[in-house]
């Protein structure tokens, strides 16, 4: 069973001129549940279908299962999709011995940016980013399958 330990932050200041890397991704939900996600994702031309158990109390860990696909079977399963797009760009960054994951929203996402690292253990050290603002690890208003539902734009 694998188990997927990440922190997310919200991000101020710049990040682009920091990446390595970055990529377009597109994502929908077959399953949103509370949970017990069901995602389809198209990145650099590929597909990828992951499924996502319900986070700990902490909200730092939950087992994460993901495939590649064929792009056109990514594609035949988005038309399965909830409605609602996630539409991002994610830039990554090194700091330390970590890469920090930051997704730019679009559409109704639009002016939302969030970091997250992935690490081995909740309690694994890690070193900041001087972009890396407010941490909303745990809070499911920023779990992508929450924005798709209660879109970033719509927020009071």
């Amino acid at each position: 069973m694998s188990q997927e330990i990440e922190r997310k932050f919200l991000v101020k200041g710049d990040y682009k001129s920091q990446a390595f890397a970055q990529s377009r991704i597109v994502q929908g939900y077959i399953s949103s549940a509370r949970g017990r996600t069901v995602r389809v994702r198209i990145r650099d031309g590929k597909g990828y279908l992951t499924i996502k158990g319900a986070s700990d109390a902490s909200g730092l860990s939950r087992y994460e299962w993901e495939k590649e696909l064929p792009l056109i079977e990514a594609e035949e399963l988005m038309k399965l999709c909830e409605p609602g797009v996630i539409d991002k760009t994610r830039y990554l960054v090194r700091s330390g011995k970590h890469v920090f994951e930051i997704d730019e929203f679009y559409g109704e996402n639009e002016g939302l940016v969030v970091a997250e690292v992935e690490l081995g253990a909740e309690d694994e050290m890690f070193v900041k980013p001087d972009f890396i603002g407010e941490e909303v690890t745990g809070d499911v208003r920023y779990y992508n399958s929450q924005l798709m539902k209660k879109p970033y734009t719509t927020w009071p």
